[in-house]
């Protein structure tokens, strides 16, 4: 919440503000708007993970698009905010797209969640799970290029937790792009290395634990 609430703040002298939730998924980052008490556009390309939005957000105005093609009018949008998929979109031809359906002053924000490798036991089970991302790379993982159309560049990261288990945990790291496209055999071997990891760790060996997370947030504002 802090982590969003952060990325609206250059348009928040606004009650309720014009958001545009671009690369919606199934709506994690839209229902949190919503509870804000905004008024959420959802654009997401996937028919699937649109109609599952639509379920759990049935008050939301969702539609097919891209960033590259959004399906709105000019200066329209207060925000648009981007969680966990900026880095998918072609960036250039994004960032012009977005500035053509803010409002003068509207604000761009990209967030990303990532596990806290600062701490020691969870940077070993990213090694243990092959996670692309370390404490080295969190902030050139995520890029957001400087843009003419857009100026006051920042960015913060918000420490949080999520309450796991191990097989909760294993379970998500499952669902992710690397796991998916991996063969059977090496993907049922890496959930045994991760399993065995946590089982092995006094934090997460039994019961439920706090995984240690971070938000990064970065923002532009429209000239």
């Amino acid at each position: 919440m802090a982590a969003v609430r952060w990325a609206l703040e250059p348009v928040q002298a606004a009650d309720r503000l014009r958001v545009l939730d671009l690369g919606a998924g199934t709506g994690k980052l839209t229902g949190v708007l919503c509870s804000e008490g905004h008024r959420v556009t959802a654009v997401e390309p996937d028919e699937a993970m649109l109609s599952e939005l639509v379920r759990l957000h049935g008050g939301v105005r969702a539609l097919p698009g891209t960033a590259e093609r959004v399906p709105l009018p000019d200066g329209t949008m207060d925000a648009v905010v981007v969680g966990q998929a900026f880095h998918w979109f072609d960036q250039e031809r994004a960032l012009t797209e977005i500035a053509r359906v803010l409002k003068p002053g509207g604000v761009v924000a990209a967030l990303w969640n990532a596990d806290d490798v600062d701490v020691e036991w969870v940077a070993g089970f990213g090694e243990v799970s092959l996670s692309p991302l370390s404490a080295k790379d969190f902030d050139l993982a995520h890029p957001m290029p400087a843009h003419p159309l857009y100026t006051g560049s920042e960015q913060m990261a918000f420490p949080h937790s999520q309450r796991r288990t191990a097989e909760s945990l294993v379970d998500t790291i499952s669902t992710h792009s690397y796991m998916l496209v991996a063969p059977d055999d090496e993907r049922d071997e890496l959930v045994g290395k991760m399993l065995a990891y946590l089982k092995s760790r006094p934090e997460t060996a039994t019961g439920e634990f706090d995984l240690p997370m971070r938000t990064l947030v970065k923002r532009q504002v429209r000239v």
